[in-house]
């Protein structure tokens, strides 16, 4: 076995033993809090720093589009890195710890949902808005690796990658949200559900 193969084997062995470490539990009531948003017409928001924050876009898109496709009612997903002239003016005038939890004192209404994804589990800017949410009784879920970190401690519901890997726990945080998509789409939508119709004639 030459060294790239042993790299490869590894990672693939170390995503394998994180998944099945994963607290199935925890996944559950994640999924039961985005149908309680949902049902309740709440809205959900996710963000958090660098991969992770390309995973709050994912998962936001996702729910925007893929999720809520051909639904009458829809689900309410905002990514709080989307905004960028917002985030610059908040990280030059005030912190960059606080481009979150400024965004939240704009938009949190009870009933809401928060996600902050931190591979380390403390991020200062996850840390401070999940704080934030807390303080104003709005459910939090923390999707986080290593130790799970700060934001374990902080959330309600936490979807934890435990191996000490940044890029696994990235893997694994966008896994999870892929789950929550399946389900919600098995509960809301019938057996014949399109996801448009050029995607549809892509895909046959």
């Amino acid at each position: 076995m030459n060294n790239t193969q042993k790299t490869i084997i590894d990672y693939l062995n170390l995503v394998k033993d994180t998944i099945d470490k994963l607290d199935r539990s925890e996944i559950e009531k994640t999924i039961e809090a985005f149908m309680r948003v949902y049902e309740a017409g709440k809205t959900i928001y996710i963000f958090g720093n660098g991969g992770s924050a390309a995973s709050a876009t994912h998962a936001a898109g996702d729910f925007v589009k893929g999720a809520s496709f051909g639904l009458e009612k829809r689900f309410r997903v905002i990514s709080l890195v989307d905004n960028l002239p917002a985030l610059m003016a908040i990280a030059n005038d005030v912190s960059y710890d606080d481009i979150f939890v400024e965004q939240l004192k704009n938009f949190i209404q009870p009933g809401d949902l928060v996600i902050g994804i931190s591979g380390s589990g403390n991020s200062a800017n996850v840390v401070k808005a999940m704080e934030f949410a807390k303080s104003k009784g709005v459910q939090t879920v923390a999707f986080c690796g290593f130790k799970g970190g700060k934001i374990k401690a902080i959330a309600d519901i936490s979807v934890h990658s435990v191996a000490l890997d940044m890029e696994v726990a990235e893997d694994i945080h966008m896994m999870v949200f892929n789950v929550i998509k399946k389900e919600v789409m098995r509960r809301l939508h019938s057996d014949n559900t399109s996801m448009g119709s050029t995607y549809d004639a892509r895909v046959k």
